[in-house]
């Protein structure tokens, strides 16, 4: 997503999906590593609720990229899309299928039982912080570098429902389980 917002918008235009997920990922963590698991445990209706909301939320973004018209190149203009504001991208990482299992996953891989947890949790937390903004850095950097690649309109449409059609397929497996979960109930 953010490659596609830096190809479709531009670095600058970009920095605040970007600084969002920076901000959002660490605060999910955190809630997760602090308690929020705890609740996810004890009523899985609220978990499957998250992934559920995460899921028609990144059916939308796969539709709001799919259909996004860039203002910068060859003179499209007209566009009824914008990049996802700071609040927007950190607030979609609660939503996130995918943030939530890594998330969950890292504390149940790297914290010790015998270690003061507080401290491990807050450790990485700090790490997936220092992390991300390389990292997703790195993607915004080279979605806006593809704009000379991308010169034309038509290529830049059938780009931008590449990227729509794999988010939707990187979001199968959590449909998948969202229905397995429900024939068991």
């Amino acid at each position: 997503m953010i490659m596609t917002s830096g190809l479709n918008y531009g670095v600058r235009s970009s920095l605040p999906h970007l600084l969002g997920i920076c901000f959002g990922v660490p605060t999910m963590f955190l809630a997760v590593g602090f308690g929020l698991s705890f609740i996810f445990e004890q009523y899985l209706w609220v978990h499957a609720l998250v992934q559920l909301s995460g899921v028609i939320y990144l059916f939308y973004l796969a539709w709001a990229i799919a259909n996004s018209e860039p203002d910068s190149l060859g003179g499209a203009g007209g566009n009824s899309t914008k990049p996802l504001s700071f609040l927007k991208a950190a607030l979609f990482q609660w939503v996130n299928p995918k943030a939530w299992m890594m998330g969950t996953g890292a504390i149940a891989a790297f914290s010790t039982v015998g270690g003061n947890v507080n401290a491990q949790i807050l450790t990485m937390a700090l790490v997936f912080f220092l992390m991300a903004i390389p990292s997703a850095g790195v993607w915004l950097v080279f979605g806006a570098s593809l704009k000379r690649v991308f010169s034309q309109r038509t290529h830049l449409v059938i780009f931008n429902r590449c990227m729509a059609a794999l988010l939707v397929l990187s979001v199968l497996p959590i449909v998948i389980e969202l229905i397995r979960s429900a024939q068991l109930v």
